[in-house]
């Protein structure tokens, strides 16, 4: 018994079991403090928070994509406008295998296997909470099926939008551009604000150029959402603000009859009002369908456009640089007449051919017979290269070169369109750092000839002959060359007209001068001998003018041109650039058609069609 007593001590449990039940207690106290200081921290510190981030499991804010500004024609006719069409929307926050539902979408053809490489691409560009656009004008068919597979495509739904239509198709494309998908690219450049909910943007010509006035702001909307994400009920809404109307200087007739005189031919068409810049047609050819890009064209699709020998995607009015052949020739004697190396009397022999003196080189004329003594008027009436050989020669490369700039030559001319190409006025001093080998480097005499003739190194732009011909028409004052003519407010219907730029004027040149060479480039079209006097005679009012053709290779000193012989795309290009009516000029154009190989018989009819559209006069009989 003692010894049972011993092991037994009903003390010591006792303490440890009030020890144990102490710090239970704590322990349970110290969890329900916790507990309750987090519930007060939810509750009560952090409710607003959670409440607003609760409401947002069930309202979902969206952007609202604003209307597309129009474009219009100076007389207010449509060029562009805005269509319904539905598009395939992703969000990817609300898919829940993204792998899986893109491999579906291109099982019921709703995607293209080639494409999803770009569409995974474009949806990494996006936050995840952002619907990405993954395919554009969806069909009646297309919309059956994706309602077919609905219950399949979690996260992906259909949207209807106003998406960009050309009624004029190929005829205005690279006037004024298109509209496309917003890629990653964009993306950069953008605000993403500003174009959240848009898919699309301008992407070349005037459609990029006044993107920011075209696209307008964006709007909001809270939507109710259910526990997938599908829309309920829109409970607040703030309208979007329409993008600005762009009204262009261009006149529509002006510019179909410019599509329609170039036809298959590649070439371009550039008129512009002399008096204030503003640009009346604006061609290149061939062309593309702008409506078929804006739509969403695949990349094989397009592949194939920008791999198509007569690159229809190539603006050639504003990047085509093409040597000015002899529609310079009228800058080229102003030069002469404004340094003093030449009178309008000065008589100069043409035997068919020209030498330097010491060399035995000759330098050809266009006609081989030569056309004996030659001024001013009939050199410029009947395009004598020998009569410009000497002139060149006199004047000497830097006055000719220098002269050449001031009309705007060899430099872009500054119009509100991007991705204008300068073109090349040669000097010396350029060539000096053109090239890398001192022999190279030596500027000869025979290239000051062959640059008075608009030959050799020398390139232009359609852009910058319209503009040089429109400085000649306005005897020497200088417009910056603009498509926009005004924007319209489309809530107000309020029109902000744009102001001309003006340029640096040729203001030293005598009146005297300018009359000369205008009446030189009037015999062109209307004088007994001019090089384009079969068409000119067509025309009902008076008009100046000048033909070029420019030589895309060089032909051995033995040998003679013969076009049957040559391959199409290596014949001379055909130019002419013209103004009128010449008592008070309106319209001033230059014509460029690759291969053409005559610039009186091929781009003078076209230049002359253009004008004539543009004053209303008409041709006889037309």
């Amino acid at each position: 018994m003692a010894y049972g007593a011993r092991i037994k001590d009903h003390g010591a449990e006792q303490r440890l079991f009030l020890a144990r039940l102490i710090v239970a207690l704590v322990f349970i106290i110290t969890l329900a403090l916790v507990v309750v200081t987090r519930l007060v921290q939810l509750q009560v510190v952090q409710y607003d928070d959670y409440s607003a981030q609760s409401q947002g499991n069930r309202i979902r804010i969206q952007a609202v994509p604003p209307t597309r500004g129009l474009i219009l024609d100076r007389n207010g006719r449509v060029l562009a406008d805005n269509q319904a069409s539905f598009d395939l929307v992703l969000t990817p926050e609300q898919v829940p295998d993204l792998a899986d539902t893109l491999g579906r979408l291109v099982a019921t053809g709703l995607l293209a296997a080639d494409e999803l490489a770009e569409i995974r691409t474009e949806i990494g560009a996006h936050r995840r909470y952002e619907a990405v656009t993954i395919r554009g004008h969806l069909s009646d068919l297309d919309v059956a099926r994706f309602a077919v597979n609905r219950p399949y495509l979690e996260g992906v739904e259909i949207r209807g939008r106003l998406s960009r239509s050309y009624p004029y198709g190929g005829a205005l494309a690279h006037a004024l551009g298109y509209v496309s998908g917003l890629n990653a690219a964009d993306l950069k450049e953008v605000d993403p604000v500003a174009y959240a909910g848009t898919a699309q943007i301008g992407k070349v010509s005037v459609e990029r150029s006044f993107e920011e006035a075209l696209h307008g702001a964006p709007g909001q909307e809270q939507v109710l959402v259910n526990a997938r994400g599908r829309s309920l009920q829109t409970l607040e809404r703030s309208a979007a603000r329409p993008g600005d109307d762009i009204m262009l200087a261009l006149d529509l007739d002006t510019q179909l009859a410019a599509y329609e005189g170039l036809g298959s031919r590649r070439g371009a068409v550039v008129a512009i009002d002399p008096k204030n810049g503003e640009v009346l047609a604006f061609v290149s050819t061939p062309a593309f369908d702008p409506n078929v890009i804006s739509a969403g064209l695949s990349r094989k699709a397009y592949n194939a456009l920008q791999e198509d020998i007569d690159k229809p995607l190539f603006n050639r009015a504003l990047r085509g640089t093409y040597p000015p052949g002899s529609t310079v020739k009228p800058i080229v004697a102003l030069a002469a007449l404004h340094h003093g190396t030449l009178t309008p009397a000065d008589h100069v022999y043409c035997g068919g051919s020209y030498s330097l003196p010491g060399s035995s080189h000759r330098y050809r004329d266009w006609k081989p017979e030569g056309h004996g003594s030659v001024n001013l008027q009939s050199g410029i009436e009947q395009s004598c290269d020998v009569y410009f050989y000497q002139v060149a020669r006199e004047l000497g490369i830097d006055r000719l070169s220098g002269f050449m700039r001031e009309f705007g030559l060899g430099a872009a001319t500054g119009l509100d369109m991007p991705g204008e190409k300068g073109g090349l006025v040669p000097s010396p001093e350029w060539k000096r750092g053109a090239f890398k080998r001192a022999a190279l480097q030596v500027w000869f005499p025979g290239e000051t000839l062959i640059t008075g003739i608009g030959q050799g190194y020398m390139l232009v732009t359609p852009v910058q002959l319209a503009h040089a011909t429109a400085t000649i028409a306005a005897r020497g004052t200088r417009f910056r060359p603009s498509m926009l003519l005004a924007t319209r407010d489309p809530l107000t219907g309020a029109i902000a007209p744009a102001t001309p730029a003006v340029l640096p004027a040729i203001d030293a040149v005598k009146a005297g001068d300018w009359d000369a060479i205008i009446e030189g480039m009037h015999g062109v079209l209307q004088g007994a001998r001019g090089t384009a006097r079969a068409v000119g005679a067509l025309v009902p009012f008076q008009v100046a003018g000048k033909s070029g053709t420019a030589q895309v290779f060089t032909v051995a000193q033995s040998q003679k041109y013969k076009a049957m012989d040559v391959a199409e795309r290596m014949r001379d290009h055909a130019l002419f650039v013209a103004f009128g009516p010449l008592d008070d000029p309106k319209i001033a154009v230059a014509v460029v058609v690759e291969n053409g190989e005559s610039g009186s018989k091929v781009a003078a009819p076209i230049a002359l069609k253009v004008m004539t559209t543009y004053l209303r006069a008409g041709l006889p009989g037309a």
